[in-house]
């Protein structure tokens, strides 16, 4: 197990738009700064086939082109970055915080910021996995342009499943919402329901789930079972329903299970965020989507970070280690 000697003034866990935008920030007032990216690196921006909603790329940007200029730019300003997974934190801002990664090294650290995300809850399926941004999506507002005149279907029952239908039908000629239960059993709340139940544009398939993602390069159609009850007695049949996307609205889950003990979750497992950013732990600060389960934007995550790591370096200034904080005034 490698220890490095070096005592970083901060390591940002995660390298989506809102750990590298901390990390640009906080290499750019002279903090020693370490991003520990994550293994693959990059969030759920290099799932995504083009980013058109994020200001300064008129023609939109590929996802995994976005993510490695920005960290050629955090590299260029002086960070460093490894592709390593955190497993374990420990110690305190007064004696230095541990982090030790599942390649078997330790970094020494002033302070955290807590950048690690969110992933989306997929369905479990090998078809699914092969076609995640060539037709099956997991965020509606990121990609529901793409659909415009198209036909498209969702999974889910709650209050995203309902947010994620509606939106799309901006956009798409027709939308089928596939809920696993039956309409007395939806989990979204009466308002959401009645929302989507009033689109002409929606239309509801129960008791049924996706069991196959059908395409050549990119999404065609998806093949559902269904559990129907006729002579009273239930039967399942399966069908396959010709749709252009498929958008996974399942739910998220925050990447915060390394955390557990560490700073203080809410009931989803989300890190609570208070005044400037600081989690409940001093020294350990929070940025994007692993505490922001509303809007999870790459435009939003990065002003997450951006604040996030002002934050910390004021903090430091406050605690007598030389920065540039001037520079931000």
């Amino acid at each position: 197990m490698n220890e490095s000697s070096t005592i970083f003034d901060v390591i940002i866990l995660g390298s989506g738009p809102s750990g590298l935008t901390a990390a640009l920030y906080t290499s750019r007032a002279f903090l020693n700064t370490l991003v520990i990216a994550g293994n693959p690196p990059g969030g759920q921006l290099t799932i995504t086939t083009r980013v058109e909603n994020f200001p300064g790329f008129p023609e939109g940007v590929l996802g995994t082109e976005f993510i490695s200029n920005t960290r050629k730019q955090v590299k260029n300003n002086g960070a460093k970055l490894i592709d390593e997974n955190v497993l374990k934190i420990s110690g305190s801002f007064e004696d230095n915080f541990t982090v030790e990664t599942d390649a078997g090294n330790i970094y020494k650290t002033r302070t955290i910021i807590i950048a690690t995300g969110s992933s989306a809850k997929w369905l479990g399926l090998e078809s699914e996995k092969k076609f995640i941004g060539k037709g099956v999506c997991a965020c509606a507002t990121c990609d529901g342009f793409f659909y415009k005149h198209r036909v498209v279907a969702v999974v889910g029952g709650g209050d995203s499943a309902m947010e994620e239908s509606t939106f799309l039908t901006r956009f798409a000629t027709k939308v089928y919402v596939i809920v696993r239960k039956g309409k007395k059993d939806l989990r979204a709340s009466k308002y959401m329901q009645k929302k989507a139940f009033d689109d002409p544009k929606i239309e509801f398939i129960f008791n049924s789930v996706v069991k196959e993602v059908i395409g050549n390069d990119v999404v065609t159609g998806i093949k559902i079972s269904t559990k129907n009850i006729k002579d009273g007695v239930e039967v399942e049949e399966e069908s396959t329903l010709q749709v252009d996307g498929l958008f996974v609205a399942i739910g998220h889950e925050p990447n915060t299970k390394f955390l557990e003990g560490l700073v203080e979750l809410d009931e989803k497992g989300y890190v609570k965020m208070f005044e400037n950013h600081k989690t409940s732990k001093e020294g350990i600060f929070v940025s994007g989507d692993v505490h922001d389960h509303i809007y999870r934007q790459a435009i939003s995550a990065a002003g997450y970070g951006c604040q996030a790591a002002i934050d910390v370096t004021r903090f430091l200034s406050d605690h007598g280690i030389e920065t540039h904080v001037s520079s931000y005034e």
